[in-house]
């Protein structure tokens, strides 16, 4: 085993440990943004075991493919679903989930029947500039960035909000009981750096090398993400499903 390959194993076990966390939420509160937040890390979990399976056997068009698709253009996006959901309340999120279930089909039928220019190196992670025609390109892009940016600027937005004793939401309708103001501002400000690290591996590329940053970067990124949930989870109360955001005393 190389160390590569148990990065990308701890990856898959922290994102496992994270979705059956939001899943048992969901499924004894039935709030959407935890149902979002569990489909996305039952996608990362794909992605990491796509990584680990490449970086123990080596590199493959199918685990290429798989890895592309569910690691680098669907699973941030329904991360991001949760933050519209927490932020801007069902209306909003109902209208982003039908928005994202056509994105996500769409992108993952453009990846796995694109056709891959050149021969895989099973011993580099393959990259979608050398083997990708522009438009599985553009949407890795548009399906990274963007989301995000909406989970760290959501994040930032709502720590700052709730500090001051404000609504961290944009309606009364995503409104939340807030038992510890600093425990949900520290909640979101951990999210908000595991965005981030999830976004940062091309700054690691050239120093790790391609392999290493992605399976460093997943590893951490991941682990912020759930230190982050689990904080924000134990600051807000969660028996109401519309709350208000007043501090506690």
């Amino acid at each position: 085993m190389t160390f590569n390959t148990a990065l990308a194993a701890a990856s898959a076990i922290i994102a496992l440990a994270f979705g059956l966390s939001t899943l048992d939420r969901w499924l004894r509160r039935r709030r959407p943004h935890e149902l979002a937040w569990s489909i996305a890390m039952g996608l990362f979990v794909i992605a990491a075991l796509s990584l680990w399976w490449a970086e123990g056997h080596g590199w493959s068009t199918v685990s290429f493919r798989l890895f592309f698709t569910f690691g680098a253009i669907i699973n941030v996006p329904w991360l991001a679903l949760g933050t519209v959901f927490l932020l801007a309340g069902p209306r909003a999120g109902r209208a982003a989930t039908r928005g994202l279930l056509v994105f996500s089909g769409f992108a993952a039928g453009v990846v796995l029947t694109s056709p891959i220019h050149g021969s895989i190196d099973p011993h580099t992670l393959p990259t979608g500039s050398e083997h990708f025609d522009a438009l599985p390109r553009i949407l890795a892009a548009v399906g990274s960035a963007v989301p995000a940016l909406v989970i760290f600027v959501g994040a930032a937005w709502s720590a700052w909000r709730v500090l001051r004793g404000a609504n961290p939401a944009l309606t009364t309708a995503a409104g939340r009981q807030v038992r510890s103001a600093r425990l949900l501002a520290l909640g979101n400000i951990l999210i908000a750096v595991g965005a981030a690290i999830l976004s940062a591996s091309g700054a690691f590329s050239g120093r790790l090398g391609a392999d290493r940053a992605f399976a460093t970067t997943l590893l951490v990124g991941i682990s912020v993400l759930f230190a982050g949930f689990l904080v924000a989870s134990n600051a807000t109360h969660g028996s109401s499903a519309v709350r208000s955001a007043a501090p506690s005393r």
